[in-house]
């Protein structure tokens, strides 16, 4: 086995076994050793968990909008890979949109890489994007090592990069097919949208009515079509709509290579709860209704639902329009990096799940689906990405405290359940030295 470089010993730790009590050892960054926790493993550097305390793996967050270079006042990858630590996710994949150039060239893409080095507390990947014209750029984005395409199927909220009209799907997808990639789709119907009532004013209920759930429904409908009969494989984005549950699970019937992810947003808040003028709630598609959730958890026990991801996407709090309160004009985008995982468990513990559960949802099938091969598990030869979480304590979320660059953000005063207690990347903890030790990485090197 060779020298150990750290021995964490954790009467609760979150396996492929289940829960149970084990030594873990580490060495060069990986996991080498899971041992009883009674055996005599030893490292320089020893570290004991509390009876009230588990080890779970880095949780690898798929979803986050770092909006640097070109917005980076809105975020950026110092504050947010500091908010990813602080809540346990040792992994996130930077959105190609919001950030100025979008990553939709290898170019471009360059430009965001150079922007991130040196300063990234986290590892970080990266989404190249699918756009109307830069179709022969996408094998040259996959070839760089980006993790796959996102596209919009109605106006994405930012001019520089624009959707794809349904019939540009099956190109799209027949190109990413023969080279192996994945197209993920944020699915609503650009004309169901269109024909919907206009957003405004501060009555959620009227914003809610302007974002349906027909237009999600029908755009899945056709992103299933158009994987069906090109046999690409696509990844829905940030589903809401618990409508559309019963059709994902014909189409994974029927050999269709589809995934789906949620939010914690839409699995804690409810449009019952949200209360008119508060535009910290906006986001898009938007939280629905409580029996609407309470489906969505369905889906999750039922595994018609792979994942949850934040969709982290933060904005300065002028874009909020907090002086008008109007739905209608304020950007939409929920800030929640740092609180996913209490968030979560707050909800999945009342429901009779169990962090087993939740780091399935938050860790391995996010991994996976991204191709993340050595993330997700605490498994030998895995990274040694780690965190410890109390899931027993509790807080209430205090924006000041948050690490995202601004403190505007719906979980404000919400009582969570489970306190993040430290994180470790590659078997060092993140937060012992004063320079961040993230790598950007690549696909099929990560």
């Amino acid at each position: 086995m060779g020298e150990l470089d750290l021995v964490l010993r954790a009467p609760r730790v979150v396996t492929a076994a289940g829960e149970v009590a084990r030594r873990v050892g580490v060495a060069d960054g990986r996991f080498v050793a899971i041992e009883p926790l009674d055996s005599d493993l030893t490292a320089p550097e020893m570290v004991d968990l509390g009876s009230d305390e588990v080890l779970l793996p880095g949780l690898v967050d798929t979803h986050v909008h770092v909006n640097e270079p070109g917005r980076t006042e809105w975020e950026g990858f110092a504050t947010a890979t500091r908010a990813a630590a602080a809540g346990g996710v040792t992994t996130i994949l930077d959105m190609p949109l919001n950030s100025i150039p979008p990553t939709v060239d290898v170019a471009a893409l360059e430009v965001k890489r150079k922007a991130a080095e040196h300063q990234v507390w986290v590892d970080v990947g990266f989404w190249g994007g699918a756009v109307p014209g830069n179709l022969p750029e996408l094998r040259g984005l996959h070839d760089a090592g980006v993790f796959g395409f996102k596209c919009f199927l109605l106006h994405s909220g930012v001019d520089e990069f624009p959707h794809l009209a349904t019939e540009d799907l099956p190109a799209v997808l027949s190109e990413i097919r023969d080279f192996g990639s994945l197209l993920i789709v944020h699915a609503e119907d650009s004309d169901a949208i269109d024909r919907a009532p206009t957003a405004h004013g501060e009555l959620y209920r009227d914003y809610l009515a302007s974002r349906p759930r027909g237009a999600e429904n029908v755009a899945i409908a056709q992103v299933i079509e158009a994987a069906r009969w090109t046999r690409a494989r696509v990844h829905i984005l940030h589903l809401s709509s618990s409508d559309a549950l019963p059709m994902i699970r014909t189409a994974r019937r029927d050999g269709v290579r589809i995934t789906v992810e949620t939010c914690p947003h839409y699995l804690l808040f409810t449009a019952e709860e949200v209360p008119d003028g508060q535009t910290q709630f906006k986001c898009c598609p938007p939280i629905r209704e409580a029996d609407n959730r309470e489906l969505l958890w369905q889906g999750l026990r039922a595994g018609d639902v792979d994942s949850i991801v934040s969709d982290h996407s933060p904005c300065t709090p002028e874009l909020k329009r907090f002086e008008l309160g109007d739905f209608g004009v304020a950007w939409g985008g929920i800030a929640s990096l740092q609180v996913g995982l209490p968030a979560v468990w707050t909800q999945a513990r009342r429901r009779g799940f169990t962090l087993c559960d939740v780091v399935r949802w938050m860790a391995e099938r996010p991994a996976a689906i991204a191709g993340l091969h050595r993330n997700g598990h605490i498994a030998l030869g895995y990274h040694a990405d780690l965190c410890v979480f109390a899931p027993d304590d509790a807080f209430l979320v205090d924006p000041a405290r948050l690490h995202h660059r601004h403190p505007v953000t719906p979980y404000a005063g919400r009582p969570l359940a489970g306190v993040v207690r430290g994180t470790w990347l590659r078997g060092q903890r993140i937060g012992d030295e004063d320079d961040p030790r993230g790598r950007l990485l690549r696909r099929g090197e990560a």
